[in-house]
């Protein structure tokens, strides 16, 4: 499970957004976005803009959303994904950073890649929202700021994490063996041995969950975040 869908999963919060009127050329690509501003997010020093395509292009990496007639669930998820975003990015900067190498980039766009039928069908949806290719150089830096994100997510929440053998032992008991039970009447339990690598990683991805969902918590009560427009 990648940084992105842990995120996703945890948070669903924050609707609505007035708006200014621009239009997005992409270049070349004979693709006009009508865009506005949907939302901002400021820490007391700096103030980030969310704008309506920054939506369709978060909405273009998720398979199973439509951009032709995006939903208002799906609109209103990737608005709050962008947002949890933004209030990442802005804590990263507190920090020292080193900038995402292209092997690193190019792993998360194959990544993404995977979670689609072909680089046909991926590349159809990114010209839709304005991109010409995954080689197109705005698409490589979304992807990059993606990267950098994750590696802030990865030191932040990730790094400090600690799961100790009683904990293993507590949740193969407590609760891998009752729903297994409950799942597979008569079967035979699997051991601990069997699982405790799985378990191990199964209470890593719940305490990051955890950290995020508490330092999110934490950044929105202290952060201004101003819905301009719905989505």
């Amino acid at each position: 499970m990648s940084h992105f869908e842990t995120v996703f999963r945890v948070f669903l919060r924050y609707l609505a957004p007035i708006a200014v009127i621009l239009a997005v050329f992409a270049g070349a690509r004979a693709q006009t976005i009508v865009d506005k501003t949907v939302a901002t997010v400021s820490d007391g020093v700096r103030t980030e803009v969310i704008l309506y395509s920054e939506i369709l292009w978060q909405l273009a990496l998720q398979p199973r959303s439509s951009l032709t007639a995006p939903s208002k669930e799906d609109l209103n998820t990737a608005l709050d994904s962008l947002i949890n975003q933004q209030l990442f990015a802005l804590e990263a900067l507190r920090l020292p950073r080193t900038k995402p190498t292209d092997d690193e980039i190019q792993a998360e766009i194959r990544t993404i890649l995977s979670r689609f039928p072909s680089t046909a069908v991926f590349e159809e949806r990114l010209r839709s929202v304005g991109f010409s290719s995954v080689r197109d150089d705005d698409f490589v830096e979304l992807i990059t700021k993606r990267v950098a994100i994750n590696s802030f997510i990865d030191f932040r929440f990730r790094s400090f994490v600690i799961v100790n053998a009683d904990e293993v032992q507590k949740y193969y008991t407590d609760t891998f063996v009752p729903d297994f039970r409950r799942r597979q009447p008569g079967v035979v339990i699997p051991t601990l041995e069997s699982q405790r690598a799985a378990i191990h990683s199964q209470l890593v991805e719940d305490k990051v969950a955890a950290r995020i969902e508490s330092f999110l918590d934490d950044r929105k009560r202290q952060a201004e975040i101003v819905i301009l427009s719905e989505p």
